[in-house]
């Protein structure tokens, strides 16, 4: 089976508790329909996701989140077809953003337009298990 991964970045709006909460609901529900897995990297100031899956099923999830309200200035930053999936086990993996990226003063100076898509992969394995 082709596995076809995409990530993108995009603002909070309105970031708080029970808006993440009901992202990763929504994402975990959706995810898990449509054969779906990934890893959301998050804090007040940015969301990085990383969703894999049918090519099809994954950008249907990228067109609902550019539409969604809770998301802006929504990016994708890296896409294309992989060998395996990196994040096999979870519909929707959440990482509050403890782990190394950038931070809030790189990303404001630009740091999320020169990084190279293995930037944003290393971000991603750089997770804890």
């Amino acid at each position: 089976m082709d596995i076809f991964r995409a990530i993108y970045t995009s603002r909070p709006f309105g970031f708080d508790t029970s808006i993440l909460s009901g992202i990763l609901m929504d994402a975990r529900r959706a995810n898990e329909r449509d054969g779906i897995t990934g890893a959301l990297i998050c804090r007040a100031d940015i969301y990085m996701q990383w969703l894999e899956g049918p090519e099809t099923e994954v950008r249907r999830a990228l067109e609902r989140i550019f539409v969604d309200d809770r998301h802006l200035e929504v990016t994708l930053r890296v896409s294309g077809q992989v060998a395996e999936r990196m994040f096999p086990a979870w519909a929707m993996r959440h990482d509050p953003a403890e782990t190394w990226i950038w931070s809030q003063t790189e990303i404001d100076a630009g740091a999320l337009d020169r990084a190279t898509p293995d930037d944003y992969v290393g971000c991603f394995r750089s997770l804890p298990a």
